[in-house]
């Protein structure tokens, strides 16, 4: 285990009052916990002052997230030997400091990689995961970008720079009264300023595409795919379904099947992709490549955690597509099979349980 280290979590916040007991009660493993409050009108400063925070109150005008993360870090004592920076809706799994501690190289570290749970299901279960980065050194970093904002290393990361664990675990909780508004047009500067950037262009297209704005999602979902930067086999596929989808609410299929199957061709090794096709055979009622482009995504059993990394693509979801579309055509035994199947994944699933039934009463008929 490493030398006791000096740990610091920060944050910035506005008006998130029902969060902050639940957030202090996670991050009082470190020795300090310091806030920027960025214009809170409830009670949020009050509730974080009276169990210890430090809090600071700076208003940031135009409003940028680097700017004010930035603030935030500079308040970080300089001495500080691991920094963790989180939000007011997230929450660590306990221990999180023990296991810092056992992995982090003091003098060596400057960047440690856990899990990030970006949502948790209705049924309680981990949705989206993948790998994270916010936990890193105190000095050499800043962050960039308006929106989607990462960190920066001001002499660049090598392979013996960065850390991993799979035991720290950083749960989000998003509070989903909160409005996306700025988000397009923060997006759309961080383009501006940086129009060769490869994750940026793809995020802004994404952001077009949650607006209903197909059109201008297609143009820049096109134009991530033409950078150079541009190398990531699995955000190039992501960039192709989303063209897809995009073209499926326009109601151009020939189009959308298009883009879909380019998505399975970019990054082979990827189930969302397969998924997405399959779903679209189902809306359009061609039951037997549904089922055909199902079972070549069971073909792929490694799940690798990206954020593109779809929970649906590997839980009852893709069975119960598969059994509806065996009951479509009429294959009853199939159907049944594929149903118990789904029913394994979610043995708690009151309409799976239904159809069950149901299939099971046609093959006895």
């Amino acid at each position: 285990m490493s030398e006791k280290l000096k740990i610091c979590v920060y944050a910035i916040c506005k008006n998130e009052e029902k969060f902050v007991n639940r957030w202090i009660d996670s991050m009082c493993e470190a020795d300090e916990i310091i806030v920027v409050d960025t214009g809170s009108t409830d009670n949020t400063v009050k509730l974080l002052e009276a169990r210890g925070v430090k809090v600071y109150k700076k208003i940031f005008t135009p409003w940028r997230f680097d700017d004010a993360r930035n603030y935030a870090l500079d308040k970080v004592p300089i001495d500080t030997d691991v920094c963790v920076s989180t939000d007011l809706d997230e929450v660590f799994t306990k221990s999180w400091r023990q296991e810092i501690e056992k992995v982090w190289i003091k003098d060596k570290t400057k960047l440690l990689k856990y899990k990030y749970v970006w949502n948790v299901l209705s049924d309680g279960k981990d949705g989206l995961t993948f790998f994270y980065e916010k936990i890193h050194a105190r000095l050499g970093f800043k962050w960039i970008y308006p929106v989607h904002e990462v960190l920066e290393f001001d002499k660049g990361l090598q392979a013996s720079d960065i850390s991993y664990t799979n035991e720290i675990v950083l749960r989000h909780y998003p509070d989903g009264n909160k409005s996306r508004g700025q988000y397009l047009e923060l997006l759309k500067l961080s383009v501006k300023e940086n129009p060769e950037n490869d994750r940026n262009t793809h995020y802004l297209a994404r952001e077009y595409m949650f607006n209903g704005d197909y059109t201008n999602a297609i143009k820049y979902f096109k134009r991530h795919l033409r950078l150079k930067s541009a190398k990531w086999d699995a955000e190039r596929s992501a960039s192709l379904r989303f063209i897809g989808d995009c073209y499926a609410s326009q109601k151009k299929m020939k189009l959308a099947e298009k883009y879909y199957k380019k998505a399975i061709t970019e990054c082979m090794n990827s189930r969302e992709a397969y998924l997405r096709l399959a779903e679209f055979y189902y809306n359009t009622k061609d039951y037997l490549l549904c089922i055909f482009s199902i079972n070549s995504m069971f073909d792929i059993k490694t799940r690798t955690l990206n954020y593109m990394s779809e929970p649906k693509c590997w839980n009852e979801y893709p069975y119960e597509l598969l059994y509806m579309s065996y009951y479509y055509l009429k294959n009853y035994e199939k159907a049944y099979s594929a149903c118990l199947t789904a029913l394994s994944y979610s043995q708690n699933n009151q309409k799976i349980k239904g159809n069950l039934d149901f299939f099971k009463n046609l093959i006895s008929n």
